[in-house]
């Protein structure tokens, strides 16, 4: 891959010429952050071995951007707008099919790495005495403060030997992950499937993150930064609308309809979740009827079949059913 100038990469100038690291980023209707985005992961220390972008129908000009960004991004212009689970089980699945990455680099448009963010964690998990499968950055808001939205929490009951392992980098064992800047293994992707599409948003990164880590390593690193220019400094607590829709469907779907977690872990997030939702119902009772549908939809079935999210896009489908079928999914 070259620079923004165009000079080729020496492939020798950096530590990790043995693996493929593709970047993939999910937009929609953010131009300006895209462009932002892309720049950044134009002037890693360490550069990405390839780019997916996924455009998930935007309907600004995030397409032509990708298209045209001297990054030369392998771009899939879906026909309609699968929300952040599509687009990632897109481009993932992209990624592991075309790219043949060992490593996949997720984050959403508009995140924006700092130059050094993916050597980080490459470093980090060259250097790590135990096998990892999911590494995640620290997101800090615009004035530099951590993100309430992407706090990664310490894995409960993680063993003295990954404690230590850690604190070498100056990081914690997690349990979980968002997909704002966050490394996989591709290797353990193709095992164990991609997320699901028919999430659409939320809960898709906890649910596939927890999927890789029921019982692979994971660590934060706080040493790998990035921006997460979401428009305000906000956490769960702040009115969702009608995405709350999506936190209790999903949420639930991933807590019931999946393995990803232990029975314990289901009862301990389960309580967390509904403790979070009796506050936000406080502060939000016009809410009530819409978590109302999530539960009743989550009561009603679980998730539908990839294909048949992703059927308006022949091509995505297809890569998203070669690796979740080689995984038995």
């Amino acid at each position: 891959m070259a620079h923004p100038g165009g000079d080729p990469v020496d492939p020798s100038a950096h530590e990790h010429e043995d693996v493929r690291v593709v970047a993939v980023v999910v937009t929609y209707n953010r131009a300006e952050l895209l462009q932002d985005c892309l720049d950044a992961l134009a002037a890693q220390s360490r550069p990405v071995d390839a780019v997916v972008v996924i455009d998930n129908a935007s309907t600004d000009a995030s397409g032509e951007v990708a298209d045209r960004h001297p990054l030369r991004a392998d771009v899939l212009h879906l026909h309609l707008n699968v929300g952040g689970a599509g687009g990632f089980a897109s481009g993932i699945a992209r990624a592991l099919v075309d790219h043949r990455a060992d490593w996949v680099w997720l984050m959403d448009d508009d995140t924006i790495p700092r130059p050094g963010a993916l050597e980080a964690l490459l470093t980090v998990e060259r250097e790590s005495p135990l096998r990892l499968s999911v590494l995640s950055s620290r997101a800090e808001w615009i004035d530099g403060r951590a993100h309430p939205m992407n706090l990664s929490r310490t894995r409960v009951g993680a063993s003295a030997r990954e404690k230590r392992a850690a604190a070498r980098s100056g990081g914690h064992p997690i349990r979980t992950a968002s997909y704002v800047s966050v490394l996989l293994r591709g290797e353990d992707v193709r095992r164990l499937g991609l997320p699901h599409p028919d999430y659409f948003i939320w809960s898709d990164d906890f649910e596939h993150t927890g999927r890789l880590l029921r019982r692979g390593r994971g660590l934060h690193v706080p040493g790998s930064v990035v921006e997460h220019r979401t428009k305000v400094f906000a956490n769960a607590q702040a009115s969702p609308g009608d995405r709350f829709y999506y936190d209790v469907r999903n949420r639930l779907w991933a807590l019931t309809r999946t393995r990803s977690f232990a029975l314990w872990e289901r009862a301990m997030y389960g309580g967390a979740t509904v403790r979070g939702w009796a506050r936000q119902l406080v502060r939000h009772p016009e809410l009530a009827p819409i978590g109302l549908r999530g539960l009743r939809d989550a009561l009603r079935g679980g998730p539908r079949p990839s294909a048949e999210v992703l059927a308006a896009d022949p091509e995505a489908a297809e890569a998203v059913g070669r690796i979740d079928g080689a995984a038995g999914r």
